[in-house]
């Protein structure tokens, strides 16, 4: 089998901080991964590596089994929702917000820790349509793999949403362009339109994702580019080039995301006309603006779902963990602001 990228992380994770933490929870992981400031170096007020939180996801197949495993070895990382046991904690995870349910400020190994749990059902669905582009867009940027199975339609899953990201940044992007701008696009799509943005993330944050870490995104997204038939990749000068005609964004948005596709239909589609989504596609390669109709249907999907993640938020953590993890937000967006008026 020929490894893709993100299985390739895999193999090279060395992460025995890591290993060690994940040791503290029940082991049934379809996949397990740790993302953000703790992990990759950032620029900007997330730059501090070694205080920084760190940032897990864990994707299981039985959600009700695993919390309830959880539940028993760790009680007191739950909020007042453990009371009602690992039933009712699975509904609220797989129904409200994006599917993923947050214990943050969790201390272990001597760390401050957040770990999500996301069903591994609602991971592929969001990888393969961008439902909520919520954990999806959490690996369209580098993340460290810490345990992955050998799952055939989450790995299928994995590389499809990087296609997608990549798909998805071309139509927002001129005739030519560097390395940069690209890994800039890519990194900003689970960003559009997300409210987080305005209040308590630091706007230049996507920036401060890319810009210490291109190396990391060329790995990622390297092979991608260089078997893309719609794209000139100029690897030496970190240029690129890509077909801009009318044909050539309706191939792209013909293989956009499900969901994307019927957002961008309900934006240019007027009421009563009810057209078919490949009908309003065609429109839109047509269209001068075709790249900022693609942005419209991306915080169409982003903002509800941010919106409903964070309202679900202060419940799972519970109102004193939400108050300080805001603060902490709070501050680091604070931060930023000085540094920049500084």
């Amino acid at each position: 089998m020929i490894l893709g990228p993100m299985a390739l992380q895999a193999l090279q994770s060395s992460g025995v901080a890591f290993r060690k933490i994940l040791s503290h929870f029940p082991e049934e992981l379809s996949l397990a991964f740790a993302y953000g400031s703790g992990v990759y170096r950032q620029v900007g007020p997330s730059s501090d590596q070694k205080n920084a939180m760190l940032d897990f996801v864990f994707t299981v197949d039985d959600p009700v089994t695993w919390h309830s495993k959880n539940l028993k070895k760790n009680w007191n990382h739950y909020s007042f929702l453990k009371v009602l046991g690992p039933k009712i904690i699975t509904t609220i995870q797989n129904n409200y917000g994006a599917g993923v349910y947050y214990n943050p400020l969790i201390m272990c190994n001597g760390r401050l820790i957040k770990y999500g749990v996301i069903s591994t059902n609602s991971l592929i669905e969001d990888l393969l349509n961008w439902n909520n582009l919520y954990v999806a867009g959490r690996l369209q940027k580098p993340v460290k793999i810490i345990a992955m199975n050998e799952n055939v339609a989450l790995r299928s899953a994995l590389d499809k949403n990087l296609k997608s990201a990549v798909t998805t940044a071309f139509l927002m992007l001129p005739e030519s362009f560097s390395e940069e701008d690209l890994f800039i696009e890519i990194a900003g799509l689970s960003y559009s339109g997300d409210f987080r943005m305005v209040v308590g993330e630091d706007k230049t944050k996507v920036l401060n994702i890319v810009k210490p870490n291109i190396a990391h995104f060329r790995e990622l997204y390297g092979n991608i580019l260089q078997e893309n038939p719609q794209v000139v990749y100029k690897i030496q000068h970190g240029r690129l080039e890509i077909d801009k005609s009318p044909e050539g964004q309706f191939t792209q948005l013909m293989t956009l995301p499900k969901t994307l596709q019927q957002q961008i239909n309900h934006i240019m589609d007027p009421p009563g006309k009810n057209r078919d989504v490949e009908e309003t596609l065609l429109q839109v390669a047509h269209d001068p603006d075709c790249g900022e109709v693609v942005r419209l249907g991306l915080s169409a999907i982003v903002r509800p779902s941010s919106m409903k993640q964070s309202t679900k938020g202060i419940f799972t953590a519970g109102v004193k963990k939400t108050v300080v993890y805001s603060s902490l937000k709070l501050h680091k967006m604070w931060k930023g602001w000085l540094r920049k008026t500084s």
